[in-house]
């Protein structure tokens, strides 16, 4: 650890993900196994800022496409716990990318705080000949130090996105495998240095209409505490060509307590499927739709019968429902 003010410390927390992936050669960036070098080891590798003091904590060591609700509100707990303290300036998560955007919309929504969060990861794993994690790993630490800055944000291949807006964007490419659709990048990366591109918040698609981009200062949320176990269940369903009622109806029989759509074009759902999610609704069922068709804002019609989230990924509006549900039940 260099030698620093106290408050340049930042925490690193480790959950695995291919950013601590081993493969058999390093020329192997497809059949590696995600989740094997721990925290300690990766921040070992990495140039830091100079007058950085780190510290590292392994919360979880998975596969991200295994993200549990219960490892989410561990790692809440353990930012939260970080970030309370006085020489903390910020914490940097590495993560998975297959649910990092999922588990950054978490924890924009859960966390009170007025220091950052930023999750990073890799698209290739750490024995590969270029491998991706350790600058990312080192940019996201920058980002962390950053004077004034709070929330939550991604950092990846030098770009900086809102948690709001970021989503993966590419299965398999390193610059461009993570996307802020309309709204655009709030920064960039280079030689050590952050250059913001636009404030949070002032594009297009970033803090989406109707969703809370944070917890008020003095609140806690009910996700910190609440029993995994009792935490609202939230589904997603796909409206398609030949969609029925058919899953929602087997949902709500298993006690389902609430529906994303992942919608058509401008937030369209089949005409069979809304109307069986309609009927559910009445019966006390929450519905959320969010369009299926990637980075563009939908406007939703005075016609449309069903609630719609704009700005938010299904992946990210189920998390968002069931936050919306949880809140409701402890008011």
């Amino acid at each position: 650890m260099n030698s620093a003010p106290d408050n340049t410390r930042i925490v690193v927390l480790g959950t695995g993900g291919t950013i601590a992936g081993t493969a058999a050669t390093p020329d192997d960036v497809v059949g590696y196994r995600a989740g094997q070098i721990g925290i300690e080891t990766l921040l070992a590798g990495v140039s830091l800022p100079p007058g950085t003091r780190t510290e590292a904590e392994q919360v979880a060591q998975i596969d991200s496409k295994d993200m549990t609700h219960a490892i989410w509100q561990t790692l809440a707990q353990r930012v939260a716990h970080h970030l309370a303290r006085p020489e903390v300036a910020g914490v940097v998560i590495t993560h998975g990318t297959d649910t990092l955007e999922e588990t950054a919309w978490f924890l924009q929504r859960v966390l009170a705080s007025g220091k950052p969060v930023v999750l990073t990861g890799a698209m290739r794993p750490a024995t590969a000949r270029e491998a991706d994690g350790p600058q990312n790993l080192s940019d996201a630490i920058t980002v962390a130090r950053e004077p004034g800055l709070s929330g939550v944000l991604a950092v990846l291949a030098g770009t900086v996105h809102d948690a709001c807006d970021v989503r993966k964007a590419n299965p398999l490419r390193l610059d461009d495998a993570f996307a802020s659709g309309d709204a655009g990048p709030l920064g960039v990366i280079a030689g050590g240095r952050l250059r913001w591109l636009r404030l949070r918040g002032d594009a297009a698609g970033s803090a989406a209409p109707g969703v809370p981009s944070s917890r008020p200062a003095a609140a806690s949320h009910p996700a910190l505490s609440q029993p995994v176990a009792d935490w609202p269940r939230v589904e997603i369903i796909t409206s398609h060509a030949g969609a029925t009622g058919a899953l929602v109806r087997a949902l709500c029989a298993d006690g389902v307590d609430g529906i994303v759509v992942a919608a058509t074009g401008n937030g369209s759902v089949n005409r069979e499927l809304q109307q069986a999610l309609v009927a559910a609704q009445a019966t006390g069922l929450a519905v959320l739709c969010s369009p299926r068709s990637g980075p563009g804002r939908a406007h939703q019609s005075a016609i449309d019968r069903l609630p719609m989230v704009d700005g938010l990924t299904p992946a990210k509006a189920r998390v968002e429902l069931m936050l919306r549900l949880m809140e409701r039940a402890s008011a």
